[in-house]
């Protein structure tokens, strides 16, 4: 990683279940910072690849251009020259060594942008994203609009054959409004 410059810089991280619009206010972020003419970056997992490999697209078609990666390590190899803002989709995907070296980003100056989800569709805190939440200087949890019932949805219920996965199913299905939707705690299920 190039030498850290001497400015303010701080982790931003933009939180909530599917269908939130997590990357559509990640996106909107970006836009704002490239209007603003600051250096940016946009990096997302390489396993989500539902609507394009190398764009952050968010449900509703808006769409910003990303580097696909597969571990904190790869976007470290991309950030020569040091950008102004780093932004980072779904990173509940990516590995541990995200922690640092956004931490050493934002204290190099590096306003950091990540967005993804808390909870799994279990209801559990997913990945590093409470650890990250915990490090932000600045954290939206943004609600989606539960399909049940209508009320604020905090979850992500996943379906298979339209019925409650299963607790013991792999956390990791990468998927859109065919295996997802979201719901609010009372209407969200898991079968155990």
């Amino acid at each position: 990683m190039p030498p850290i410059l001497h400015r303010q810089g701080w982790i931003e991280v933009i939180a909530g279940p599917m269908f939130s619009g997590k990357s559509e206010e990640l996106i909107r972020r970006v836009k704002r910072a490239l209007i603003a003419r600051q250096r940016v970056l946009v990096f997302k997992p390489r396993l989500d690849d539902r609507y394009h490999p190398a764009h952050v697209v968010s449900h509703d078609g808006e769409r910003v251009e990303a580097i696909p990666v597969e571990s904190a390590q790869e976007m470290e190899a991309h950030l020569d020259p040091l950008p102004q803002v780093v932004a980072v989709d779904e990173v509940q995907f990516l590995d541990r060594g995200l922690i640092p070296l956004v931490e050493r980003l934002a204290q190099g100056g590096v306003r950091v942008i990540l967005a993804g989800l808390d909870l799994d569709f279990r209801g559990e805190p997913f990945g590093l994203v409470p650890e990250l939440l915990a490090r932000a200087e600045f954290v939206d949890k943004l609600t989606a609009i539960c399909q049940r019932c209508g009320a604020p949805a905090t979850r992500t219920q996943r379906l298979v054959d339209g019925k409650p996965a299963r607790y013991t199913d792999p956390v990791i299905l990468v998927g859109a409004k065919e295996r997802y939707e979201p719901r609010c705690r009372a209407c969200h299920q898991v079968v155990y």
